[in-house]
């Protein structure tokens, strides 16, 4: 079970964030694919959908997911992009407090977000095998 939202505080990091790479709220909303009201409720401290905060993450320079670790008492998780001769990819270091749960959520936030075809059962077997594979590369710690 995940800790309580505190929307005050996502609501500042968000500010705080647009702040330094949008010009306005209305740039950082189209960035998102988000209307302009949602980002304004999220700067308000208002609840929106999660799929909302996984849209306005990327938009924030964070990988999706980070949001909700904001608003449960954690820090975004940076996203680097990089090119090389195959195309463009993304990098992204995972915080040591992140627990398996945590990749299972923001897999999911992730799937729902940028996957419309996939279904509740093929969301949580890629989560599983996300949380396996960062087990067996000792990213994460076994059990749970």
């Amino acid at each position: 079970m995940s800790a309580p939202r505190d929307l005050g505080r996502l609501a500042r990091a968000v500010k705080a964030r647009r702040l330094e790479l949008h010009p306005s709220r209305l740039a950082a909303a189209n960035s998102a694919g988000v209307s302009k009201d949602t980002w304004q409720k999220v700067e308000d401290g208002l609840l929106v959908r999660d799929v909302s905060y996984a849209k306005m993450d990327p938009a924030l320079g964070w990988v999706v997911g980070s949001c909700m670790l904001i608003a449960e008492g954690g820090e975004p998780v940076p996203a680097s992009y990089h090119e090389d001769a195959d195309g463009t990819f993304m990098l992204s270091k995972i915080p040591p407090s992140l627990l398996p749960e945590d990749v299972r959520q923001v897999v999911t936030d992730s799937a729902m977000a940028t996957t419309a075809n996939l279904t509740v059962r093929e969301i949580r077997d890629l989560s599983e095998r996300i949380v396996e594979e960062l087990r067996k590369r000792g990213l994460l710690p076994n059990g749970s």
